[in-house]
């Protein structure tokens, strides 16, 4: 039998049974592979999910990949059996920020698979299938799983625009850090350095194209052109602006807890940083991530360590939240 995790409310999930929704005109129906776990899962599950940004009773997964099984009216009937990852966002695709590519920003509202709307820890997705991205046929299905949180930072990295012969830096080395390092890598710097509390991450770091790996509790440099932080605290965003030179770029993709204390103004106007910072991932951001993965430049395979059947979620919560540097990333896969 089909199944689907529904949580009813914070702290209390169960298992159902799932039918399949046939696909309405411009939506596609995609038997789902695998769907990761992030941070953002264990906020909803402990509810400290901003109010307005998750609704109960809710089948969470944002993080997917699968194969198109049924296509509704309007829909090229050649996405049937495709590959595909899908976006998150549920644009309105007619406001001005839309228009302008910027869907994430959406003046209509918040609106996202897995935590408005139903996510993948199910048999089966419906969704519009102009969110759909196709991967090649010999794609492998488990590491695109990992391709939302690739786009996510695939967004930081296009505002980033890291030059070849840069000196480049990341903060934070769990997955976002990671792929963070591969899209640096692929520009061709003239230093990559990465910057983490995870001594146990200095290998995988230096694999990924790192040139260098510290701890915080290192001496650090402060003459990099460009930083990227990953890690989500205040902390690190500290951290990162001290990295660069005068007139660096920074951009911020972490969410510390409310009331945080921030980077210094004074100290931003001195020195004439650029701070830009990512909030999901637009349509580029996903176009760019999905050639990236085609194209061999990202492995997300390495960063798995965890595949568990559906009714191991709320094992997978427990792994995600353990702070265990043997867990990487959990994928909960429907047909396990």
């Amino acid at each position: 039998m089909s199944t689907a995790v529904v949580l009813d409310a914070p702290g209390s999930y169960r298992l159902v049974a799932h039918t399949p929704r046939d696909p309405a005109p411009g939506e596609a129906l995609v038997r789902v592979h695998a769907s990761g776990i992030c941070g953002s899962d264990r906020e909803i599950y402990q509810g400290n999910r901003p109010e307005g940004y998750v609704r109960f009773p809710l089948t969470p997964g944002h993080e997917w990949s699968g194969t198109v099984e049924a296509v509704g009216d309007g829909v090229p009937a050649r996405l049937v059996g495709r590959k595909v990852v899908g976006e998150g966002f549920r644009n309105c695709q007619v406001c001005d920020r839309c228009h302008a590519g910027e869907t994430t920003l959406c003046t209509a509202g918040y609106e996202e698979t897995g935590f408005t709307q139903p996510g993948a820890m199910a048999a089966t997705l419906t969704l519009p299938a102009r969110l759909l991205h196709i991967l090649p046929d010999d794609a492998d299905l488990t590491g695109a799983a990992l391709l939302e949180p690739a786009a996510c930072i695939a967004a930081a990295a296009l505002k980033a625009n890291a030059r070849p012969g840069e000196r480049v830096a990341v903060v934070g080395t769990g997955t976002l850090g990671m792929f963070a390092v591969q899209f640096l890598a692929a520009g061709s710097p003239a230093e990559l350095l990465v910057v983490g509390t995870r001594p146990d991450r200095r290998e995988m770091s230096l694999s990924f194209g790192a040139t260098d790996f510290r701890t915080r509790d290192q001496e650090l440099p402060d003459d990099f052109d460009v930083v990227i932080e990953t890690a989500g605290s205040a902390s690190a965003a500290r951290t990162s602006a001290a990295l660069l030179r005068r007139g660096g770029r920074l951009v911020l993709t972490g969410i510390p807890a409310p009331g945080a204390d921030g980077l210094d103004p004074t100290d931003l106007v001195v020195r004439q940083l650029e701070v830009q910072t990512v909030f999901g991932a637009p349509p580029a951001a996903w176009a760019h991530t999905v050639r990236a993965f085609g194209a061999g430049l990202l492995n997300p395979l390495p960063l798995v360590t965890h595949e568990l059947p559906l009714t191991g979620f709320a094992e997978a919560i427990e792994l995600v939240g353990s702070g265990d540097p043997k867990v990487g990333k959990v994928l909960l896969k429907p047909a396990a």
